[in-house]
């Protein structure tokens, strides 16, 4: 997808009690600024946000600040492919909400922003972490997720990936349909409300049935995905300023869902199936049928979504791209930080050209962190009971 990589990322130490690092806030306004030359001097801002960290441990971006803030993020993250359009991401300033009504209406309208017709890369920014005091967030990792229950015999029903969140939020009173692709509820958590559960509205679930171009038999799978896909629990560092809750998407690469979602043997494990349905001989790996039902669920993806007029991008394409990304930023002077492991297709990978070089693995700040607690509580849920709604 082309938003900073999820699946397995490193978590980065972050003590919510720290003031903001003067050092850090320097550092990004003077490239902010430097990048932004119709912002003026930054000298005069310096010495307000000096003084505001100094009195208050913190300070408060200005409106353009966090936006291209939140775009040197994307432009940072070295897991994501797609950065070449990061300028074009559409940054929400949603920072005075601050109760869970008031934040679910506003993820609500982000679905809406991002999925209404062409799928656009959007950020929905909330309310920065104070130091030492307790912030909103959201428990789920993306703002659609599909359930996972187990059933009796062992088996998982939907998203392996998802059961054991699942199975928490069936003990905080939600139960679900028990189907395939049954989407989750919304778990808020504001300092003055605790948590609470919200159901989308299926208005803002935007959903590709698959089905494939020469093989009719595909549609009986009864595989969907959603259009949108939204990080939403990744903290936004910005100039030493954290934002715990900043769920941001950007539009799926063909090979997430064919290559990953649909094909890992702990997700919906869908190759020995498709591969039984084509034909295809099983009984030993040399005839390669796992990588020929790998082929034809890719296509049947790429092909769903391009008749639905859901954005979605093929690996060859955006490897190309991500080339272009890495010359446009050679020009400006500004190192590419990049992992190998998640740039290069988890398919057909060395007919891309993204395959064939090294890159620098770097830090760059602005950046998006999944921290400890965060991947906990998306991966199990904790908490007591909440307030349902």
């Amino acid at each position: 997808m082309f938003v900073p990589g999820y699946r397995d990322h490193p978590t980065e130490p972050w003590d919510p009690h720290a003031p903001a690092d003067p050092g850090e806030a320097e550092d990004f306004l003077r490239r902010c600024y430097t990048e932004n030359p119709r912002l003026g001097p930054v000298e005069p801002r310096l010495a307000i946000v000096r003084a505001q960290i100094a009195a208050t441990g913190t300070y408060m971006h200005t409106p353009d600040e966090l936006a291209h803030g939140a775009r040197m993020a994307w432009r940072n993250s070295s897991r994501c492919v797609g950065r070449l359009y990061w300028r074009s991401l559409m940054v929400l300033d949603r920072r005075r909400a601050r109760t869970a009504d008031e934040i679910y209406s506003l993820l609500v309208q982000h679905l809406h922003t991002a999925g209404n017709g062409t799928i656009r890369p959007v950020i929905s920014v909330f309310a920065p972490a104070q130091p030492g005091q307790p912030y909103a967030r959201v428990w789920n990792e993306q703002l659609i997720r599909y359930a996972g229950y187990r059933t009796e015999d062992g088996r998982v029903v939907g998203d392996p990936r998802l059961e054991s969140f699942t199975r928490s939020i069936r003990g905080f009173g939600w139960q679900g349909k028990g189907e395939a692709f049954d989407v989750l509820p919304l778990v808020i958590e504001t300092p003055a409300e605790g948590i609470r559960l919200y159901e989308l509205p299926e208005r803002a679930i935007r959903e590709v049935p698959i089905g494939h171009p020469d093989h009719p038999w595909f549609a009986e799978l009864g595989l969907r995905w959603h259009a949108v896909p939204a990080i939403a629990n990744m903290r936004l560092s910005i100039g030493g300023v954290h934002y715990p809750l900043a769920p941001f998407n950007g539009w799926y690469l063909g090979t997430e869902l064919g290559a990953r979602n649909f094909a890992d043997a702990d997700r919906y494990d869908m190759l020995p199936e498709i591969a039984a349905r084509l034909g295809l001989d099983r009984s030993r790996e040399s005839t390669l049928w796992r990588d020929r039902a790998l082929v034809e669920l890719n296509r049947a993806v790429l092909h769903s979504f391009e008749q639905a007029g859901v954005k979605m991008s093929d690996h060859h394409t955006e490897s190309r791209r991500f080339m272009t990304h890495l010359r446009n930023e050679e020009k400006a002077g500004r190192p590419v930080p990049a992992d190998w492991t998640w740039i290069v297709p988890p398919m057909s990978a060395s007919l891309t050209p993204v395959f064939h070089r090294y890159y620098d693995e770097l830090d760059l700040r602005p950046n998006f962190y999944l921290d400890t607690e965060a991947a906990t509580l998306a991966r199990d849920g904790i908490r007591s009971c909440p307030h349902h709604r």
